[in-house]
């Protein structure tokens, strides 16, 4: 079977998806797949790794891949391909376009398809689906830039123009401190930050603003962040539930993948019944959102009520051998190269 695995991307996680893509290149079974490793560099060019699939390593962050030949024709090269498995985070690889790209070739590929991917990037349009299922989430505000003013957008989805002084003011009125300001479309926590008074919301609105002209801006939820690993299409497992132990004041893009003392417990320090409720809430999350193949669903349990609060939906979560989405799964017998084949049979079966 040809397999193409494609990572790397225009997003702000291209490094991110350079360590997903070769961990996965590296645990692919060689003898039962003929593999073809594609990357896309920063700027959109595609390229094949030339390199031998059985002597590639996994990937540090920030690495620079070498034997790269650049590919002239890209349709004609995925037209090759058996299976097409995407390893791309953020946008241009989990937001829905290359999936869209992947639809109009009548390829399978591995992951959610067009929709649960685009929904799941866009964290604002993911909590409108989440709030109809009747999942519990964090109280949040939603703003847009424009120009050099901001959109108040309020829950009935009518819109203020205002300056960040009045939009400081709006939200303070809306949401308690500490807040967590997101870029809509972002992953890794690239440009989220938290903000305890006034001066802080302001800056990190405009830090947001770098990444996304839509903003989310969330009420801080003191707990146990933890997360739970799903595979399937209509017939649906999960794993584990498993915990993050950030060695920063919260879960940060440095946290993640630069510092070294942020832990995954595996299982979550968590009662037996609240595992089991948020494995039922992550299956309910992935097919609200009309979920295929795999996703990581994140929730937090408030301290002090237990209460279980969805954080957000991982359509292609990370890949990396310090990746909870592989290690949740080995936690209950399926080892990656096993994962990778069941994801390559979904993708047919879909």
């Amino acid at each position: 079977m040809k397999i193409a695995v494609i990572f790397g991307g225009m997003s702000s996680e291209h490094d991110v998806s350079v360590v997903s893509g070769t961990s996965v290149l590296k645990n692919l079974d060689k003898e039962k797949y003929e593999i073809t490793p594609l990357y896309i560099d920063k700027d959109g060019t595609w390229y094949k790794y030339t390199k031998n699939v059985k002597e590639i390593e996994v990937a540090t962050i920030g690495d620079k891949l070498q034997e790269l030949e650049k590919i002239e024709n890209v349709l004609e090269e995925l037209k090759k391909q058996d299976v097409l498995f995407p390893v791309m985070h953020g946008l241009y690889g989990e937001d829905g376009t290359i999936q869209g790209l992947f639809e109009i070739i009548k390829k399978p590929y591995v992951g959610c398809e067009v929709l649960a991917s685009s929904v799941a990037m866009d964290k604002i349009y993911t909590k409108i689906i989440i709030d109809r299922a009747g999942i519990s989430q964090a109280k949040s505000e939603y703003i847009r830039k424009f120009k050099d003013k901001y959109i108040y957008i309020d829950k009935n989805f009518n819109e203020t123009i205002c300056d960040i002084e009045e939009i400081a003011e709006k939200i303070e009125q809306s949401l308690p401190y500490p807040m967590f300001i997101k870029p809509s479309n972002s992953g890794s926590s690239v440009g989220v930050t938290k903000a305890e008074n006034k001066e802080e919301l302001k800056k990190a609105i405009e830090v947001a603003g770098k990444f996304d002209k839509k903003i989310l801006i969330e009420k801080g939820i003191i707990g146990h962040e933890v997360e739970c690993a799903v595979l399937g299409n209509e017939e649906v497992i999960t794993s584990r539930v498993g915990e993050i132990k950030a060695a920063e004041e919260f879960y940060s893009f440095d946290a993640k993948y630069k510092n070294q003392e942020s832990k995954t417990l595996i299982p979550a320090e968590i009662p037996s019944e609240t595992e089991e409720e948020i494995r039922k809430l992550a299956i309910k999350a992935f097919k609200a959102i009309d979920g295929k193949g795999l996703s990581r669903v994140d929730f937090f349990v408030e301290e002090g009520t237990g209460k279980i609060i969805l954080n957000e939906i991982n359509t292609l979560p990370g890949f990396t051998q310090i990746s909870m989405y592989p290690k949740l799964f080995e936690s209950v017998g399926i080892k990656y190269s096993k994962l990778l084949d069941k994801l390559i049979e979904l993708a047919i079966e879909s």
